[in-house]
Formats: C-alpha cells, structure tokens, sequence
C-alpha cells in the first residue's frame, strides 16, 4: 500500500500519553449503535492516490482493503472495535474434536447484490476460483485446507479438496488444527466473489469509479442493510495535503487518511495517530551469489548503524513482529560493530576463496523518495570498509512493490500490515512455498517450527514456536527492522459513530454512521493525546510503502 505519512511537528509534539499498542481483546465485543435515519447524509472520505485493485483475490494494499471490506464479506467480518471475527455469512460454526473439521452454517436468505443466493457452494467456488487466479498474495494462507495447495500447483482436481457441502452447510477439513481461522476468514481475500467486478457480497456497491473518485452506494439485498446507516459514499483518492486540510476544516469532507497537514488542522480533537501491528523492514532476496549465503548477509549486517539507519522513526523496530502480550521476546538487532564485520567478511571471504581486495556489488532496489536515497548512502557507506559496493536502482513510488517479484535485486525494502494480530501474519511472508513470499530463502528449521506451531493447540506453547522461527529469520540474516506503522486520520468522532482505532487500521464502513450533533462554531484545539513524541523528532521520515 502507498501510504504518504507525513506528520508535522505541531500535531505530534503535543501528544504526551505513551505509546499503547491496541490488541484485540478476545472478550470484547462492540454492542451494535442505534442511528437516526434522519440525520444521515453522504459521507466523504479523503483516500491516498493510487491505483486501486478492488479484486479482492489480487487486491493486497491496505487503502484497498477498507474499500473491499465495504464491498464484499465472508464468513466473518471484522469487529470495528476488538477486530474480532463477528459471524456475517456464516451463521454459526462447530468444531470437531480433533480440531481439524469445521462446519459453517451460512446465513439463510443472503444474497449478492444482483440477488443470486450466497450458498456454500459459493464460498468453495471462490476460494477455488482464488487459487487459480494469477498473482493472488494470499491463495496460500488457505494451505491449512486438505488438498489446496496441490489443487493450486495442479497436482489433483478440485472434488479431492477438503471443501465440502451439506445441504446449508459447509465443511472444511482441515491438515492441522487452526485457531486463527475466523481471524484469517475476516479478509477480503476470502470474501463471497464470483469474478464479476460488478457484483459484491457486502454493504455497498460502486456506483461510480474512476482514477480519482469512487462513490459507494448501498447494497439493499445485503442480509444486513437493516443496520447500515450509510446510503452513499463518496472517496476522493489525493495525496494533496493542504487541499484535504481545507476539505476538512471546511466540513466538505468527513475522514482524511494519512494525506493531511496537521498543522493547519483546526479541530486537534480530530487527529487520530496510534501504532499499528505493521513493521517496514529491508529484506534480502537470496538469489544473487554471496548474498544467498547466511554468513555473508550477517557480515554486512553486522555493520550496520542502526541508531543512524532508523533515525527519526517514531517507532523504531529491532525484530520482524511487532511485540504481542504473550509472545516471547526475540533477539532483534539493535548495535551494529564495523570492526567485528570486516573480521566477519574476511573469515567468510576466505572460506569462498574470494580475495580480501576483490570489491563486491551487491544491488539495492529502492523507491525514488529522499527517504530511501538517504538509507542507500547509509548502507553504502557502512559496507564499503567490508569491501562491498552497494548499487541502488531507483523505482518509481507507485511501481515499487509491484516491481519486486520481477526484478533481480539483492536487497528491497517492504512495509507490511499483519491481517491479523498474530506472528503468523508476518512470518507466513518467508515460509517456503507462501504467495507471500518474495524471497529465494529456504531454511529448513524455520519450516519446521512453522509446522510444530501448526500443530499444537496450546496458544502459549504455539507463541513460543513462531518466536523461535522468528528468531531463526533474523539470526539467518534475511531482515533487517527499520521501524513499526503509525496511523493518521482525522476524523471527528463526535458526530461520527462506528470508527474506532485499532490495531490493524481497518475501519468497517457498515458501521459508521452520523450522530446527531451539532458542531460548535469555536472548535476544541485541544489535541488528544495518543503517542509520546519528542520535539526533535523528524516527522518527514513517515513517509513509507506500505502493503497488507
């Protein structure tokens, strides 16, 4: 996801609580709001600029994601507030005692928005459908399903697959037991979609889409309108700051994400900034010689400044995973020693037969932003004592992510928003054979304790697994943690329901909903605290690739 996350110095310099990273909570689930039908109008949204791919099988960015929440649905959906998965075309489920088949019950009478029933057949369709199609991100997370992955490598056909129907029902039959699995059925990915751009599961429909706007009607044959307040709403997609401030202040829009200059934002009460389960990272790719090799990743690792390289991040991150209550800690890499890698890059140099003098290229794919060009020289300057030459190649912002499966580059940079709270979500993005997976790695241990987490049920005993195969990745040389995500918006929650902060930035638009308030004349600039900023933090190094 392109996100242009640029924070003024004014907006954060006053926020003075400590930073909360809001986890779901298990137990807590939001009580539906009651709205006036009266008071409800239009609702404008200012969006980041980009090319939107609202299909939600290819779809991987998160300014995509919360338009497709709004469109299409699944067996679960998103709680606004805990996240948790609430029952939407699933009606209810069970649980075998083995943990390993799943029965839905889906919900009588739901319908697309052209009125063709949603059935279980539905759902196996679309997921099949998903597997087959071309540059489908997440098509592997559903490998926990008998027989997907080799239907996916064309290795069976589809009747051998663990999907099947009973009368109303769906059963899914499982390789391991899978908690996660209402959490993982909350994503778009795993939406109700027949292929046809023009029919949609959810509580809205586009009624008109263009490179710049996109307005959203109401689906009135989705099995819950009833409680959906809004009946239209209108997305201008710009990065113009000082034109989305204006469209704000001046009450022409509702919500602004990201592209927003809180300086000139009168209503402070308004700025919304929370951490979020999201870490940008650079990662080795693993498929040049030398950097295929573990020892020569750590070498240049091991000089790495890493006070310097994440400087002016609000966040810093040391490991892959933001931390998690529960999880335990990891080793991240926090202080880098140039001696100890010129003894490193020798000892390895000499074990390869290379000569100390021989001066290596290694390739660096960066975005053409001043932020990146600025980590390059970082990087080049610290590996040029070890004898490697670092080369960056420049790629434009909006091409970037898209570029990197078909460009041969030892090194990118990725920022990546888990889709839901759980290491899985990060650690699925290097497991061998994952959709996600934009690497040439393979480690043989990492598998396996991957696999062992699969496995087991006990949720502490499970944590423990996936920190060790986190710790593994790093300890391999494969990632190396800038800093973890922040959200921005500004949006006006006295007179706007249903929006919450929470910790993967996504906000159901069937829940929002106008309050009947009046705006006073003489706004409140009291800003609500929500991060701890120094004054001398350098808010310009927020801007950042993101993708979910």
């Amino acid at each position: 996801m392109i996100k242009k996350t640029i924070l003024s110095a004014l907006a954060l310099c006053v926020l003075s609580a400590p930073l909360v990273f809001a986890q779901e909570n298990p137990e807590e689930k939001t009580e539906p709001q009651k709205f006036d039908p009266s008071v409800q109008r239009t609702f404008y949204i200012c969006g980041t600029s980009h090319h939107m791919d609202l299909n939600p099988h290819t779809s991987s960015f998160s300014n995509e994601a919360q338009i497709i929440n709004g469109l299409q649905e699944g067996l679960f959906s998103y709680d606004p507030k805990s996240l948790e998965p609430v029952p939407a075309l699933a009606e209810s489920y069970k649980i075998s005692r083995d943990k390993k088949r799943w029965t839905f019950t889906m919900r009588e009478g739901a319908t697309f928005s052209d009125g063709t029933p949603i059935t279980a057949q539905t759902i196996i369709d679309s997921w099949l459908l998903m597997q087959k199609t071309p540059n489908a991100p997440y098509a592997s997370l559903l490998d926990c399903i008998q027989g997907i992955r080799d239907y996916r490598e064309g290795k069976i056909d589809k009747d051998k697959v663990g999907l099947k129907v009973s009368g109303k029902k769906l059963i899914v039959l499982l390789n391991t037991p899978t908690a996660h699995l209402p959490r993982l059925l909350c994503h778009h990915s795993f939406s109700a979609f027949t292929g046809d751009m023009n029919v949609f599961s959810g509580a809205f429909k586009i009624a008109e889409f263009n490179s710049q706007e996109l307005t959203l009607v109401k689906n009135e044959r989705y099995w819950d309108s009833k409680n959906v307040a809004l009946n239209e709403i209108k997305i201008t997609l710009s990065d113009d700051e000082k034109e989305n401030t204006w469209l704000f202040n001046t009450g022409r829009t509702d919500w602004v994400m990201y592209s927003i200059d809180s300086d000139k934002l009168i209503n402070k009460n308004s700025l919304k900034i929370s951490a979020i389960f999201g870490t940008s990272y650079l990662f080795f790719t693993c498929r040049n010689k030398y950097w295929d090799d573990a020892n020569f990743r750590n070498a240049l690792i091991t000089a790495i400044p890493w006070e310097k390289l994440r400087a002016g991040n609000l966040i810093p991150a040391t490991t892959l995973v933001y931390p998690l209550a529960g999880y335990p800690q990891v080793e991240g890499l926090t202080e880098g020693n140039e001696d100890e890698a010129v003894e490193l890059m020798n000892e390895v140099r000499e074990k390869a037969s290379i000569p100390k003098d021989k001066i290596l290229d290694i390739t660096f794919g960066i975005s053409d932003g001043e932020y990146m060009m600025e980590m390059a020289k970082i990087l080049k300057e610290a590996w040029a004592p070890l004898g490697v030459n670092l080369v960056p190649f420049k790629i434009k912002e909006e091409e970037y992510l898209n570029a990197i499966p078909y460009l041969n580059y030892d090194i990118f940079s990725y920022s990546w928003i888990g889709d839901f709270a759980d290491p899985l979500a990060f650690l699925e993005l290097f497991r061998e054979g994952s959709t996600l997976n934009q690497t040439s790695w393979k480690n043989s241990k990492f598998t396996e304790l991957l696999n062992q987490a699969d496995l087991t049920t006990d949720a502490s005993e499970r944590y423990k697994l996936l920190s060790r195969a986190e710790q593994v990745l790093i300890d391999d040389g494969v990632v190396m943690p800038i800093r973890h995500s922040v959200s921005l918006h500004a949006i006006d929650l006295k007179s706007v329901g249903g929006w919450y902060t929470n910790a993967l930035d996504l906000h159901p638009l069937k829940y929002i909903f106008f309050k009947d308030y009046i705006q006073s004349d003489a706004p409140n600039v009291v800003v609500g605290p929500d991060l701890h900023v120094s004054p001398n933090y350098d808010f310009t190094s927020l801007t950042f690739l993101q993708q979910r």
